[in-house]
């Protein structure tokens, strides 16, 4: 006996089963939809729906945990006069409060796009250090200079030739993350002095 609900009837064709075809190719375009009805939820005891309620409305779990940096020097000026110029939109995602609370630390969006200012100078641009290669992958967004890292999920920009170093960490999510560095290149250029 199968426990799967009938087949429903496609919001294009009105027929069971039937698939949209694509206007671009003849290949159907699939539409998933639930194997269970949604009445088999209520099936779930009370205390683990109380517990599913404020998990479902928090749209995320809260505001991205991001390690706040210390800064030494004039770097802590350049820091904080970045923070009032930081916009309130990247990549098209609002920005978002991070924790703990710093001026040296930046979100926007869920996954959250991730600025740190401050951070210490990367081990490839630090001559002497195992991982030293001043012929790292960089790339230049409007007059900023960045570092990039590939990562897992994502990748990561620090600043170069600058009096402090800016790390920004972009998820997969906002491929081509390079794209992010386009909407803080002003704000990084008017706050933190080049060193040349």
């Amino acid at each position: 006996m199968s426990l799967s609900p009938p087949p429903r009837p496609d919001r294009t064709t009105g027929r069971p089963g039937a698939a949209r075809r694509s206007a671009r190719s003849d290949r159907p375009t699939l539409h998933f939809r639930p194997t269970r009805p949604y009445r088999s939820a209520l099936r779930l005891p009370a205390a683990l729906l109380l517990l599913a309620a404020p998990l479902a409305c928090s749209g995320g779990g809260g505001a991205p945990q991001v390690a706040v940096p210390t800064p030494q020097g004039k770097a802590v000026d350049h820091c904080r006069e970045l923070a009032d110029r930081l916009p309130g939109t990247v990549d098209g995602q609002e920005r978002r409060e991070t924790e703990p609370v710093s001026a040296l630390t930046a979100g926007w969006g869920d996954p959250a796009v991730e600025l740190r200012c401050g951070v210490p100078r990367p081990e490839v641009l630090t001559p002497g250090s195992e991982h030293y290669n001043p012929t790292t992958d960089a790339v230049s967004v409007n007059g900023v200079d960045w570092m990039y890292e590939d990562l897992d999920d994502g990748a990561r920009f620090t600043t170069t030739q600058r009096t402090a170093f800016v790390e920004v960490t972009v998820p997969d999510a906002y491929a081509p993350e390079v794209n992010a560095l386009t909407d803080l290149a002003e704000a990084v250029a008017a706050a933190v002095p080049g060193t040349l």
